[in-house]
């Protein structure tokens, strides 16, 4: 299984066109030792050829212009994506689909039922798409149960429901339901390992804990260092939490959660502009390292 990591930001990317933070100032100033970061999204494949395409951020365009594999190269109007699976209803993890309008037949879009009644309703997405090639819908179902996606040769899905926080437009905005947040095991039918990709995450279920425990690779979401990380700099008075991200550091932080679990690789995606370890030379980004935690950047690459 191969996987490619085309964003590694949270929402607004890094750094965000209006946000004049520290990281954000000297990263333009050019006195940050770090790299910029388009929205959240990955995408894999079993074959190398087609490939599952997870989230539609804002930037798919330059992540796609950065990515040959998805690019058209068997008829004119082509590209190497067989599916859309989407976790949440989120702005930065669907409004690309409306870049992707122009595609030659519907797109096969995987959600949760949660996700799709926020996609036809607050945030009409999919109705919008109706008036061009519009959507295949593929219910993604609450259960654990392991599911194909026709073309994404050798590979098994399995949706993983998240305590995270719903969309603003959303009727179960801070009063979420199963299914509006989901991470996902993505598991290869033939060596049997797997990835666990988790890009909003506010509380570490026990159900959730085994499919880490489980897991031979770890994405998952590092937004946000410190709980009350944009108070400090003044942007905003939410914390993580009541955005539905686990900050990283203190006591029941995704960084101790990360310590207690042998699996081989542990990498933290969904990074906030705000967040300290983008500082290449800040002290947290050393304790990450330290702790043999790996950040995640547009452009890697992991193989499993």
């Amino acid at each position: 299984m191969q996987v490619h990591v085309l964003g590694s930001a949270a929402g607004g990317g890094f750094p965000q066109w209006n946000c004049n933070c520290r990281n954000c100032r000297r990263l333009r100033g050019g006195t940050l030792k770090g790299r910029a970061r388009t929205q959240s999204s990955i995408t894999v494949s079993g074959n190398g050829v087609d490939w599952v395409l997870f989230n539609a951020s804002p930037d798919i365009r330059q992540q796609l212009a950065s990515f040959p594999p998805l690019q058209p190269g068997r008829a004119v109007r082509d590209t190497g994506i067989c599916a859309v699976l989407v976790v949440d209803a989120q702005i930065d993890h669907t409004t690309g689909l409306v870049v992707l309008r122009e595609h030659t037949e519907p797109w096969d879009i995987y959600c949760t039922r949660a996700v799709y009644d926020d996609l036809t309703t607050g945030y009409p997405l999919f109705n919008v798409l109706s008036h061009f090639r519009g959507v295949n819908w593929h219910e993604v179902g609450l259960d654990e149960a392991a599911f194909p996606i026709p073309r994404a040769d050798g590979l098994l899905f399995t949706a993983v429901p998240l305590k995270s926080e719903a969309p603003p437009y959303s009727p179960h905005r801070h009063n979420t339901i199963p299914g509006n947040n989901i991470g996902v095991r993505v598991a290869d039918a033939a060596t049997g390992r797997n990835l666990f990709y988790a890009p909003g995450l506010g509380e570490i279920e026990p159900h959730v804990r085994r499919y880490m425990e489980e897991a031979d690779c770890l994405l998952v979401d590092g937004t946000v260092w410190t709980d009350n990380e944009l108070a400090r700099e003044g942007i905003s008075d939410k914390r993580a939490q009541d955005m539905g991200h686990l900050n990283q550091s203190g006591a029941g932080g995704m960084v101790e959660t990360l310590l207690s679990l042998d699996c081989p690789r542990k990498i933290v995606i969904h990074i906030n502009n705000t967040n300290p370890i983008l500082d290449e030379e800040s002290a947290e980004h050393a304790a990450l390292v330290e702790a043999g935690i790996e950040i995640a950047y547009d452009g890697m690459d992991i193989a499993l």
